[in-house]
């Protein structure tokens, strides 16, 4: 049921967006020359995948995850994408594609072994990563791979139809801040 729901959510935000997401681009592209970020994720299964996100930091920041780069490195149109999630809205292509889910443990790098392990022992990996979830609203990033990895087990086993769209009501209306990132010293 989820799984209809997300084609259905994100073909409809895709197609009703579209005239959101090419302002964004544009306005993207004069911000950093080039608008779209993507990079390869862990995915259901462990597989890999790419995300597609609207850029929010300069073209030559590290790939690494958020809490590890540095704020300096988020230009002013980024923090306002941030702020307002919009950076977000491209990985509704994820999801239609299936990599992802409206709502499900944040994707991350394959180089955070620590994280890996962690969802590993809690089965995290069966689900499909989300757009959203219990972590993100309630501002747990990776910065905290274990209680990251036991708050993405306890969505996952506790995840109903209700609690899908308690997770995206609260994302929309501005609960959770989204990745942390490092003061600039």
């Amino acid at each position: 049921m989820i799984r209809f729901f997300d084609v259905v959510f994100s073909f409809f935000g895709l197609l009703f967006g579209f005239p959101v997401l090419l302002i964004l681009l544009v306005i993207g592209f004069f911000d950093t020359g080039s608008p779209i970020f993507t990079q390869v994720r862990v995915g259901r299964g462990k597989r890999p995948f790419t995300l597609a996100k609207f850029r929010t930091m300069k073209v030559d920041t590290a790939s690494v995850a958020s809490h590890l780069a540095s704020a300096s490195s988020i230009t002013p149109f980024g923090h306002f994408l941030r702020r307002t999630k919009l950076d977000e809205l491209p990985q509704l292509w994820n999801v239609l594609k299936g990599d992802m889910s409206l709502v499900g443990p944040r994707p991350n790098l394959f180089n955070q072994s620590e994280l890996i392990e962690a969802r590993d022992k809690l089965y995290v990996y069966n689900v499909r990563p989300g757009i959203t979830g219990l972590s993100q609203v309630s501002e747990i990033d990776m910065s905290t791979p274990e209680l990251l990895a036991v708050t993405d087990s306890k969505m996952i086993k506790t995840l109903t139809v209700k609690n899908y769209f308690k997770f995206i009501l609260m994302t929309a209306t501005g609960q959770g801040q989204g990745d942390s990132v490092k003061s600039s010293n």
